[in-house]
């Protein structure tokens, strides 16, 4: 299998070298980067040329605060309650896109499987829609668009999938706060749902630091 997928990206790497960003093969999988602006075609490609006629799975990632240690226990206070975290440290490329799609797809033919990944551009993010290629992907980018609030273009209803029509915000942005944006009850009144500000104060929940240094062994 991995001289398989080795084949696979050098012919790849033949067939898009001036595209691919990346092609990694790594724990037995091969994941290949493409641009947004390129995704139909390579993915048009995969499947005619390559053989990888089944979208096994499409979603949304939100890379904003992707490699960022936010529990740096070593560095809390004293009082073993803190994050410990000094954002000074960290640097943040503000021009970096930070919403992914990710497609995982699978070649019965050749019995291979193939991760893409492309960064959608813009503000809101948007990319290509994959379903001319692949029509499984019609509720996975419907999926992706309620969740991360990334747009496909060229979908022909794309609109929420899992949460409510009115509903406010999209819930996996890394940004959104956790306790939502609104909330429903049923007024006996009115004898409908209906939806106020959310009453919920938003927190942060900060774990204990269990230490192992010279306060807290015993001494014999």
């Amino acid at each position: 299998m991995a001289n398989s997928l080795e084949t696979l990206r050098a012919d790849l790497q033949e067939k898009f070298g001036d595209i691919l960003f990346k092609a990694e093969l790594a724990y037995k999988e091969l994941t290949i980067e493409v641009p947004a602006t390129h995704i139909f075609n390579v993915c048009k490609a995969l499947h005619n040329e390559f053989g990888f006629s089944e979208l096994i799975d499409l979603c949304g990632v939100d890379y904003s605060t992707y490699g960022q240690a936010d529990w740096k226990t070593t560095q809390a206070s004293s009082s073993g309650f803190s994050r410990g975290v000094s954002p000074s440290i960290y640097t943040e490329d503000k021009e970096k896109t930070s919403f992914a799609v990710v497609y995982h797809l699978l070649s019965i033919k050749n019995n291979q499987r193939l991760r893409v990944r492309s960064f959608a551009e813009g503000t809101p993010p948007r990319i290509d829609s994959v379903i001319e290629i692949w029509n499984s992907a019609n509720w996975y980018e419907r999926e992706a668009f309620d969740l991360f609030g990334i747009l496909f273009d060229g979908h022909p209803d794309l609109r929420r999938i899992l949460t409510d029509y009115g509903f406010i915000g999209h819930p996996f942005r890394k940004d959104f706060p956790l306790s939502g944006q609104v909330e429903m009850r049923y007024d006996p009144d009115k004898k409908r749902v209906i939806y106020e500000p959310v009453t919920v104060e938003p927190r942060t929940l900060v774990p204990r630091v269990i230490r192992h240094d010279n306060r807290y062994v015993k001494s014999t």
